[in-house]
């Protein structure tokens, strides 16, 4: 029996070119795709386990390295690569960081592709020849990664909806907790994080989702939005 592999990207050209790439590695894998985090959610949790994530940093609902740490850490033993314009190597250390197995850029040639796709599959960690990613001098927006990848996956749901400009009665609606749960949790948020006030984790988390943007995505939004 072939291996399940969720395609996780909102560009359907992304998703027919991983679709074929992966039809050529792995001839009898399964595929299931997925256009938001939501999505990704549910392919996880519906049918059998899946063996392989190619997760797209920019999809709606992932806000960049946060959904990151949000899958990985629902998801311990699953291989999640993450699939990216973005080929800065300090982008790929902080998505390895963030609990990632490998970081595959778009623009990897065929044979690379084969290549990471067997790894990953295998449970190797896999990233583009010639990359170290135990190189490079630690910053301040690796040590807020690793800060980030400390927070529980209830934590991190609860960050991602401060994100999106939710209340703490909101956000208790939405997780069927009280409030004084929330409260809790956003008390334990900003402890981790290292910073004092809601918005201020807010900063945070919108400068990780930024990092996780690629050139190429930015001038196609800016485009989109003339």
């Amino acid at each position: 029996m072939g291996q399940r592999i969720v395609i996780a990207d909102d560009h359907p050209m992304v998703r027919d070119a991983l679709r074929l790439a992966i039809g050529r590695a792995l001839p009898d894998a399964e595929i299931v795709e997925a256009d938001t985090l939501g999505g990704v959610l549910v392919a996880l949790e519906g049918g059998p386990a899946a063996d392989l994530v190619l997760l797209d940093l920019n999809m709606p609902g992932m806000q960049g390295f946060a959904g990151l740490v949000y899958l990985c850490a629902q998801h311990p033993e699953l291989p999640i690569a993450v699939v990216s314009a973005n080929e800065e190597p300090r982008v790929m250390r902080r998505a390895l960081g963030a609990g990632a197995s490998g970081y595959i850029p778009k623009s990897a040639r065929t044979e690379d592709m084969r290549a990471a796709l067997r790894a990953l599959t295998e449970g190797e960690v896999w990233v583009p020849p010639g990359v170290d990613p135990d190189a490079g001098e630690p910053d301040e927006d690796t040590a807020l990664t690793a800060r980030l990848a400390s927070l529980t996956p209830q934590q991190v749901r609860v960050f991602m909806m401060l994100n999106d400009g939710l209340v703490n009665k909101q956000i208790a609606y939405e997780l069927g907790v009280s409030e004084g749960t929330v409260k809790a949790h956003v008390s334990a948020i900003l402890q981790k994080l290292g910073v004092i006030s809601r918005t201020q984790a807010v900063i945070l988390a919108r400068r990780l989702a930024a990092e996780a943007d690629a050139p190429q995505e930015l001038i196609r939004r800016a485009a989109s939005e003339e």
